[in-house]
């Protein structure tokens, strides 16, 4: 079955650990989440590091390591952390612009286009904060 939207792994592993580890009064670590979120554990590992690196999340090694939320909960948007994992979004409109379309106006609409832009805005007015 097709799917016209895609949401990598790796973005929704980031957003959903993210809350996950937000919400905990104790360090999550990668085995506990990936029960939670049932992934595999090395990938959790992967991405949170990743978030790690971007200032979202603090790591400790040992046997009461883990993740726990180094930024404010309020100021953090899933758009940030959307970002923090795939890189930045880019907009893009038909490249053709009518040169190999049989028609006079775009078959697509720029619709691809108009959901990036719909999901770049959805996902900036959503806060971290709001999903504990």
């Amino acid at each position: 079955m097709a799917n016209i939207i895609n949401f990598s792994e790796a973005a929704s592993i980031g957003i959903h650990g993210m809350i996950l580890i937000a919400k905990s009064d104790k360090p999550m670590n990668a085995i506990q989440l990936s029960e939670k979120l049932n992934k595999s554990k090395h990938h959790i590992g992967k991405v949170l590091q990743r978030l790690v690196k971007e200032g979202f999340l603090n790591s400790f090694r040992g046997p009461t390591g883990g993740f726990t939320l180094k930024a404010d909960p309020s100021k953090v948007k899933l758009l940030d952390i959307y970002s923090a994992i795939e890189g930045k979004i880019v907009v893009k409109r038909c490249e053709h612009h009518h040169k190999i379309c049989p028609a006079d106006k775009c078959i697509f609409d720029n619709l691809t286009s108009k959901m990036t832009e719909d999901f770049i805005k959805h996902m900036d007015n959503e806060i971290l904060i709001d999903y504990l």
